[in-house]
């Protein structure tokens, strides 16, 4: 069985995954970007974020984070466990959001953290006694408007010779590199590397149906040392080799 409570150290080590149990996650020091289901907040000291179960999220710390972390087992330990406040929690992590700590609320963070948590004991009356402390907290929703696309793929174009990382476009965005990727998954179902390889192969197909250019000279153009390579990624996107979608442009233009 998977621990209650935790206390984990976070760096810029980009943190991607889903788990089939709800989690909060406490700021002790530092500062947490977060985003879950493609929506972006920070958890920082006197704060929490609800992450609910089975939503896909994403984090990491540009200059490290500690946190308290709380692994809600399931329903059926919440049903057990919080008694009549067993409702208000359910609707608690049923909702994703940051939500901010009262001064009680915090010193019981900070006295948890300092306790040997890996006591199972300490940890289950700890964990109940968190939940039950904040059964009338309502998340703030999390917010964010869509990716700015028109200058992410201008900088994609841009530099589409030279290779790229996500946090080239991390820096275009103005968001961490875990922000990024997670609004990619949840806006375009791709990660920012995948979305970088579509784009610069759309744009090798636009040079072989308008352009005399060698298809050597296109590869290189779009990132690929090797023709080889760059034939094999254009027929796993399209379906075609270069050579067969030039010749089908140079068909339609007679």
């Amino acid at each position: 069985m998977r621990p209650i409570l935790t206390l984990r150290q976070y760096s810029q080590d980009l943190i991607v995954h889903s788990h089939d149990h709800a989690q909060l996650v406490f700021g002790l020091s530092g500062a947490l970007d977060f985003e879950v289901d493609g929506r972006g907040s920070q958890v920082v000291q006197q704060s929490f974020l609800v992450v609910p179960s089975g939503a896909h999220h994403a984090c990491g710390s540009a200059n490290g984070s500690r946190c308290l972390v709380l692994d809600v087992p399931d329903d059926q330990w919440v049903a057990e466990s919080l008694g009549d406040h067993a409702e208000s929690s359910r609707r608690l992590l049923d909702t994703a959001g940051r939500l901010a700590l009262d001064a009680g609320q915090n010193q019981l963070v900070n006295w948890l953290a300092s306790s040997p948590v890996d006591d199972p004991l300490i940890a289950q009356q700890g964990a109940v006694l968190l939940l039950a402390s904040l059964n009338h907290a309502r998340p703030d929703a999390i917010g964010g408007r869509r990716l700015p696309y028109a200058a992410l793929n201008a900088h994609i174009d841009q530099y589409a010779a030279y290779p790229l990382q996500v946090a080239d476009l991390a820096r275009v965005a103005g968001l961490s590199s875990a922000r990024l990727h997670a609004r990619y998954m949840a806006e375009c179902g791709q990660t920012p590397m995948d979305y970088i390889r579509s784009r610069r192969l759309h744009r090798a197909v636009e040079m072989l149906r308008d352009s005399a250019l060698p298809i050597g000279e296109i590869a290189v153009r779009v990132g690929y040392s090797s023709q080889s390579a760059f034939a094999a990624a254009v027929l796993r996107e399209f379906g075609a080799s270069p050579g067969k979608l030039r010749r089908e442009a140079g068909d339609k233009k007679r």
